[in-house]
């Protein structure tokens, strides 16, 4: 499956609202921290798995401020608010990942033939929940 289709959307109130001119999206899954807790009567060391860490969740989108509905100007007031925001990605095949975050948004530097961009970025505030595609 290519990423063409994925969709990032906000919940505003009871809805997610998509959020426009996303470009590329940051790998989705948890990684756990190893933990060693080996006994003294164990011949190798054993580990278990902590607590998990989503790392860094970096969104990147086409600068575009005409409007006040403009992904850049509403996700800049969340992360001005310092609001808690949930959140939707949706692959083209139905997958859904769904979390609550504190965004931040960057603006990236230009040069001569290079278009402006925007990266949110999400302070986690809960973890994320993946649902299946339903269908056939």
């Amino acid at each position: 499956m290519l990423a063409n289709g994925i969709k990032l959307s906000y919940k505003n109130t009871t809805t997610y609202v998509e959020l426009t001119g996303l470009k590329e999206v940051p790998d989705m899954g948890m990684e756990p921290e190893k933990v060693e807790n080996t006994t003294l009567s164990d011949t190798v060391k054993k580990y278990e798995f902590g607590i998990g860490d989503y790392g860094d969740l970096e969104f990147t989108f086409k600068y575009e401020n005409k409007t006040a509905t403009s992904p850049y100007r509403v996700l800049r007031g969340f992360a001005d608010a310092k609001k808690v925001t949930e959140f939707k990605e949706e692959f083209p095949d139905g997958t859904t990942f769904e979390w609550s975050a504190i965004p931040n948004v960057k603006i990236g530097g230009g040069g001569v033939n290079s278009p402006v961009d925007f990266v949110l970025s999400m302070a986690l505030q809960s973890d994320i929940k993946v649902t299946d595609p339903t269908g056939a």
